[in-house]
């Protein structure tokens, strides 16, 4: 009886544990379908700025862009200030909202021209109402010669990271580099309740590091390509086995990127997914067929939002 009580105490800890999603929705719809693939999302508390970053179709462009919400409107997007001339994506603003990560290929030395591997900047302001100043590479020990992505800074200021260089349990992990006396430590990849012998990626963190959401990539079990998972902290400071948000969140295509706006308590995440084959239709109409092929959900790189509490 006491092993049946104390399941049941289990479960129903398991249960509280999960987030409470809704009905996923597009975000930005009518701001970005006329752009190619649009991925990324930073955003201020407040929720009326926005940064997230435009490629090409194949990626062969990546710029970072932002827009502002005045009067419950967006206004239209603009490349951002430090952005254009390089591979720049996947922006994450800092708590205090002064300091913007980012991800560039850019020349660290000022006077080059050449681009290099993918490394994490970050630019500051003097106030919110102030322009960025001059990107600075974070520099070693999370930088390296090889590519990192996808920064997500806490409110102890460590850094997660996506990496796939030395020291990974397979191919991309999620790492972490703590803000030890004001220096970063030497990155470490996350544990095995996290990352595998295969990809995990695009992490998000909360700010005071309780859970995290990231990237599985054709797990066992998934809804397909690249599934949204979450890890909650243990009570003893170690990250508990990822669950899938399963197929409330997840589509049968990659879905990554994960951001969440703690105060509205909204959930925001790229997806690929694809309705243009969901139903039968003949054209006979050019204009048509290309207004279908363009619509929101064409399996592009798209934006979307759920609410998202934990309890």
């Amino acid at each position: 009886m006491k092993k049946i009580f104390l399941l049941l105490f289990l479960f129903s800890v398991h249960l509280k544990a999960q987030p409470t999603l809704t009905k996923v929705e597009p975000f930005l719809e009518n701001l970005i379908v006329e752009l190619p693939s649009v991925r990324d999302v930073a955003m201020n508390k407040k929720g009326d700025e926005i940064y997230m970053t435009v490629q090409g179709y194949q990626g062969e462009l990546s710029t970072i862009v932002q827009s502002t919400l005045i009067n419950g409107k967006w206004n239209p997007i603009n490349i951002a200030s430090f952005s254009g001339k390089y591979d720049d994506l996947e922006p994450f603003l800092s708590h205090d909202e002064l300091r913007l990560y980012f991800v560039s290929n850019r020349p660290t030395n000022i006077t080059a021209d050449t681009v290099v591997d993918f490394d994490i900047w970050y630019v500051e302001r003097k106030s919110i109402h102030d322009p960025w100043l001059t990107p600075v590479n974070i520099g070693g020990p999370v930088n390296t010669l090889q590519d990192e992505f996808y920064p997500c800074i806490t409110l102890s200021g460590n850094l997660y990271f996506t990496g796939g260089g030395e020291g990974t349990k397979g191919k991309d992990d999620i790492f972490l580099s703590e803000w030890v006396n004001g220096k970063f430590t030497v990155p470490v990849s996350l544990d095995s309740t996290i990352n595998s012998i295969g990809y995990e990626f695009n992490a998000f963190i909360a700010p005071d590091e309780s859970y995290l959401l990231f990237t599985g990539y054709n797990r066992p079990g998934g809804q397909g390509s690249g599934d949204l998972y979450i890890s909650k902290k243990t009570a003893k400071g170690t990250w508990g086995p990822a669950q899938n948000l399963g197929d409330k969140i997840n589509s049968k295509q990659m879905d990554y990127c994960p951001f969440v706006n703690t105060k509205t308590q909204e959930l925001f995440f790229t997806s690929k997914r694809n309705s243009l084959g969901s139903r039968e239709k003949e054209f006979k109409d050019v204009k048509k067929l290309l207004k279908e092929m363009n619509s929101f959900s064409n399996g592009l790189s798209r934006l979307y939002k759920t609410s998202f509490s934990i309890h």
